[in-house]
């Protein structure tokens, strides 16, 4: 099983960017998925979660942001986001060939997804998956980037650490309790925005990374 190197491209204005599929033989679903704000679709987690994604019979397609793709740091407008998930979906939807095709991402990369769903801007999608929703900036508690996901209107998995400082649980449960059957949260005990636990936890980050790999799979059949 080799990554396939690929060219996604999101509109004539904004051009191309970088995309690698990973698809292990007898796929069962696919994931369209964004990587967060500080780094791009190589990211050691990227890697890493397409990897234990795979072992589990889940096909991956990652890709870069414009900004990401240019060198650059800050990302781009939402606007420019938003396209390039829905190019990225549409890709999604042709490489799939039949399978149930999912989306979603890591921090930013999961919450421009939910945003270009809220919009219409994604067609056939089972389901969403975010790795860390960033429902506000650190220390500032705040519900107003989770406003848009009550307009999403397929079935959302957030994974969460329960020590992120981007996701206050006393708030992001009541947020989703009000989205009723759509939304499962399944919390990582101790985990931070990446999902990194410390020693005291007794596990390691690849437990926790197998555990996100399982839920995912176990979610993805269930939907």
């Amino acid at each position: 099983m080799k990554p396939r190197e690929l060219q996604l491209v999101v509109s004539e204005r904004i051009g191309s960017v970088s995309a690698v599929l990973l698809r292990p033989r007898g796929a069962r679903a696919l994931l369209v998925y964004a990587h967060g704000a500080g780094a791009g679709m190589r990211h050691a987690f990227m890697e890493a979660s397409c990897d234990k994604l795979a072992s589990r019979g889940i096909a991956t397609l990652r890709y870069q942001f414009p900004y990401t793709e240019q060198g650059k740091r800050a990302p781009n407008p939402p606007a420019v986001l938003t396209t390039t998930v829905a190019a990225a979906v549409e890709m999604g939807t042709t490489l799939a060939k039949g399978l149930p095709l999912f989306a979603g991402g890591k921090s930013m990369g999961g919450r421009m997804t939910s945003l270009a769903a809220s919009e219409g801007k994604l067609e056939k999608l089972s389901g969403l998956v975010f790795f860390g929703f960033p429902l506000h900036a650190a220390g500032k508690p705040s519900l107003t980037r989770g406003d848009h996901l009550a307009d999403v209107d397929v079935p959302m998995l957030f994974l969460q650490g329960t020590r992120d400082k981007l996701a206050d649980l006393n708030l992001l449960r009541p947020l989703l309790q009000k989205l009723g059957k759509r939304a499962t949260l399944h919390t990582i005990d101790e985990g931070d925005h990446s999902f990194h636990v410390p020693k005291r936890s007794g596990r390691t980050d690849e437990e926790v990374m197998d555990e996100l790999a399982d839920r995912i799979a176990s979610w993805s059949s269930a939907v």
